[in-house]
């Protein structure tokens, strides 16, 4: 079972309303809607899939990253953290 699995059904629901909200800027743009009112639609939706991340992202730290830290495997584990943040930063 991986560490998310509690928020699993709130992780789908959010991110049906993303791709809900994608549709809608494909349709905006189709429409030649106000350039404006798209870029507003695109934050919302950068917004919300960076709520997605932190969830996941500390779904994982306090599973595997937690039990990692308790076992063997703490180091691999927090460089293998360490290098999905540091992706986030490039």
């Amino acid at each position: 079972m991986h560490s998310y699995q509690k928020e699993a059904e709130d992780l789908l629901i959010r991110l049906r309303k993303i791709e809900g909200q994608t549709r809608g800027i494909q349709k905006m743009i189709q429409e030649e809607r106000y350039c404006v009112d798209i870029l507003a639609q695109l934050s919302s939706i950068k917004a919300a899939l960076t709520r997605v991340e932190l969830i996941l992202l500390e779904s994982h730290t306090r599973g595997c990253v937690a039990d990692a830290i308790r076992g063997e495997d703490g180091d691999e584990k927090i460089e293998e953290l360490m290098q999905v943040i540091r992706g986030y930063t490039k």
